[in-house]
């Protein structure tokens, strides 16, 4: 087997990392491309052939000369920092498989910025941290984002496994990813479903497995936004509270979920209005998590679904 492109595709990633930091040691450049010592010193050798002027010390590491610099770009610092938010997101919110993607942009992208910012980079980004409730992708489809993107890209069809909720069975289907998008803590994508011959939401924790195929989109697809406005529009019921205003404020990022329209004071209580899709379940059982501060001032049937889980709840104490 031919390794000649392997290895001008290594020791290119090798001089953008040299690039990205003040130092870089032997053992790090190892790891990353699973070599060994022996090879990655044969690769700088190489570099330093071709005039990259590399300098290096023992125990410590090798860099590059103050100056040398490739593609002609440069960061503001302010621009700088708002790559390790990025970072930071793309290591905890999408797969390993687009996170390692991004990860190699990055060390594309650090690599054109000067000492003094490098420094400044590293100063911000071993304290900052960014953290999930729960996991957003299964472990047996670490790369479910990447596949999902070129599907939509190319057009493709993609073979879907997948554990529904409500009935905890696992189905296979064919679908035509339309979009992704993140809400309530979750990643979604929307595609048209084969099997069911319509658009159906699926959530990416519950993919159990996911692969590309070669077969075609068969039908001309609109927008994402345009099918999440469609389902934002299906039937909804007013419903007024009256919340103790101590505990209105924290219902700030939930009672959107819930649709939310407004909010005003009233004899100082907070008196909040919905237009609510799922009164019986999502709303009622949400309520029960603050109901002792509040009052439900319409409809009457949000009330009686929330004496009846009482009395449910009720029956499992006694």
């Amino acid at each position: 087997m031919d390794e000649t492109p392997k290895r001008f595709d290594r020791i290119v990633a090798i001089l953008i990392q040299l690039q990205s930091k003040k130092i870089v040691k032997a053992q790090e450049l190892a790891d990353r491309f699973e070599c060994s010592l022996r090879t990655i010193y044969r690769d700088i050798r190489t570099l330093e052939a071709s005039g990259v002027p590399i300098y290096s010390e023992a125990g410590v590491g090798y860099a590059l000369m103050e100056g040398y610099r490739l593609p002609p770009v440069m960061f503001t610092r302010e621009e700088v920092s708002s790559f390790i938010a990025a970072e930071k997101l793309m290591q905890k919110f999408t797969d390993p498989s687009l996170g390692s993607h991004y990860a190699s942009a990055m060390y594309k992208l650090k690599s054109v910025l000067r000492s003094t910012d490098k420094d400044y980079l590293s100063n911000i980004e071993s304290r900052v941290m960014m953290q999930t409730a729960e996991p957003l992708f299964n472990d047996n489809s670490p790369n479910t984002l990447a596949v999902l993107f070129e599907g939509i890209a190319e057009k493709k069809q993609i073979l879907l496994t997948y554990k529904t909720f409500a009935k905890d069975e696992t189905t296979q289907r064919n679908l035509e990813p339309v979009g992704v998008f993140h809400d309530n803590n979750n990643w979604y994508f929307l595609g048209y479903c084969h099997l069911r011959k319509d658009y159906r939401q699926f959530r990416t924790d519950r993919i159990q497995c996911i692969k590309k195929t070669d077969s075609d989109f068969t039908i001309e697809h609109d927008s994402l936004e345009t099918y999440l406005t469609k389902t934002e529009t299906c039937p909804t019921t007013k419903v007024r509270i009256l919340i103790d205003k101590k505990i209105g404020r924290y219902l700030s990022t939930e009672r959107k979920y819930h649709g939310f329209i407004s909010e005003r004071e009233v004899d100082g209580q907070i008196e909040m209005t919905f237009m609510c899709r799922d009164i019986n379940n999502g709303f009622s059982r949400w309520f029960l998590m603050f109901g002792d501060y509040a009052t439900i001032l319409e409809p009457e049937s949000l009330k009686t679904r929330v004496l009846e889980l009482l009395e449910i709840n009720k029956q499992r104490l006694l």
